[in-house]
């Protein structure tokens, strides 16, 4: 892994085709050896959650639509998604120099989920509230992330309701984040597969909103 992270230094720092042509071949190793451990790690999360497929991402960016036109990502990034339309959200993993880290949930809900999950929870937030406030929770996460939507309250929604604070969300998202030191650790893997496991009773349960009616009835 330290192999892999000078390596991304060094890209931060030549950001440029010439530079990345000449050591392209020392990256396609690296890239086979990396892809060798997401893909352990998906071998070992299979058998805590029902896994669909693993997406790594290209270290190429699609820079049409940015202002910062340097043509390499300079970190590697890995998904899992979850299996069946029954379960909702994914796994994601970052390796980059100084700013590594687990994350997974739900980025950017459509207009129908966002509305069904702020539906859910303006009717009963305990167990949601259950869920961020457990104990291995809170030491993994600290709390559930995600930029809010609306200054106030979005619209249909009461601005005094007790949980305006998950409402006004309009991402759902957690994140643990790993130093260095921690990725170059031999059981590393581990933390990513306990942190995933630490994940999933969130998972599960926006799954279940995202399944579902108000009156907990199957939507398929």
């Amino acid at each position: 892994m330290k192999n892999t992270f000078e390596f991304l230094t060094e890209l931060a720092q030549n950001n440029n085709r010439e530079w990345f042509a000449i050591h392209k071949p020392h990256f396609d190793i690296l890239k086979e050896n990396n892809k060798i451990r997401f893909n352990n790690i998906y071998e070992e999360l299979q058998k805590y959650d029902h896994l669909e497929k693993m997406h790594i991402f290209r270290i190429y960016k699609d820079v049409r639509f940015s202002a910062d036109k340097s043509p390499y990502k300079i970190n590697l990034g890995v998904g899992y998604s979850r299996a069946t339309a029954l379960l909702r959200g994914g796994y994601y993993l970052h390796l980059e120099p100084n700013n590594s880290f687990v994350g997974g949930g739900f980025w950017s809900p459509n207009s129908e989920d966002l509305y069904r999950i702020r539906s859910e929870f303006a009717d009963d937030a305990t167990k949601i509230e259950a869920i961020i406030t457990e104990p291995n929770f809170v030491k993994c996460f600290g709390t559930l992330a995600g930029e809010e939507g609306v200054k106030n309250a979005p619209k249909g929604f009461d601005k005094n309701d007790p949980a305006i604070h998950l409402i006004k969300k309009k991402q759902f998202v957690v994140m643990r984040k790993f130093t260095d030191e921690a990725v170059f650790n031999p059981n590393f893997e581990e933390s990513v597969i306990e942190t995933f496991i630490a994940m999933r009773p969130f998972l599960d349960y926006m799954s279940n909103v995202l399944t579902t009616n108000l009156n907990g009835e199957s939507l398929y």
